[in-house]
């Protein structure tokens, strides 16, 4: 009952939609990241594989929040280099942004080089172990928990409310993950461009360690504009496709009449 106490104004409702909002956005770049990962998975295991990375998120998100004690001690200074100090929420955007890097970078060296021998079934012969997928989505969940988690912390008081808000965000992302990755895996353009922004996001993770602050609505907008022309780029390509399929044949036997 106390639980849904908190829940008995519309102050509280209001926090919970827009928190909500504000989780589902930030939760785009970790649907990316599942989604190029699950993509190296036979097809079959490739939904398993999205909903248990999501309620990973989900899960390491909510543990955070209970431990709000522990999280907050993070921004404490460990050490320091010059007049610079370094805590754990640093050490954890560094090394975090870091390995992002390296995965998008890899990711895109694949995708840039020979394609697979592929089996009967389409599927490439080499695929990714299932467990190996969900320890790197594990790795990487954590990192984009932290900043999910203090921006809830930033915006509202009450724990409840920020369960909530995380439990409806990942429940879209459940919802819209299928789509997405489909998507991605579809067009490989989509997939370099979804690449990119892994790098983005991995160098503005570095950036924060240092204490370099980057705006993230420049960032998202920059993805946004990057999208939209690529999508007006795979439409523009379909057209042309369909045009030339449409173009009647050149120096084929035709009956003249008189």
């Amino acid at each position: 009952m106390e639980f849904l106490q908190v829940f008995t104004t519309p102050e509280a409702w209001i926090a919970l939609a827009t928190l909500a909002m504000l989780e589902i956005v930030l939760g785009i770049d970790n649907i990316i990241f599942i989604s190029v990962l699950v993509d190296r998975l036979p097809p079959h295991q490739r939904q398993v594989g999205r909903m248990i990375g999501l309620g990973l998120a989900m899960g390491t998100r909510i543990l955070l929040l209970l431990s709000l004690s522990w999280m907050m001690s993070l921004v404490d200074p460990i050490f320091n280099i010059g007049t610079m100090g370094f805590s754990g929420r640093d050490l954890i955007l560094f090394f975090g942004g870091a390995f992002l890097l390296y995965k998008a970078a890899s990711e895109i060296k694949e995708l840039m080089g020979v394609p697979h021998e592929e089996e009967a079934d389409g599927s490439p012969v080499k695929k990714a172990s299932f467990a190996m997928i969900m320890a790197q989505i594990a790795v990487i969940d954590i990192v984009f928990s932290l900043d999910s988690v203090i921006t809830a912390v930033g915006m509202v008081k009450e724990v409840e409310i920020m369960i909530v808000a995380i439990v409806i965000a990942v429940g879209v992302m459940m919802f819209a993950a299928k789509a997405i990755g489909d998507f991605v895996t579809e067009f490989p353009s989509i997939k370099m461009l979804a690449l990119c922004f892994l790098v983005i996001v991995g160098a503005v993770l570095v950036c924060e360690s240092f204490e370099i602050h980057i705006p993230k609505g420049y960032i998202y907008g920059a993805m946004a504009f990057s999208l939209v022309v690529e999508l007006f780029n795979i439409r523009m390509r379909k057209n042309h496709h369909m045009a030339a399929c449409d173009l009647p044949e050149v120096g084929g036997n035709h009956k003249v009449t008189a």
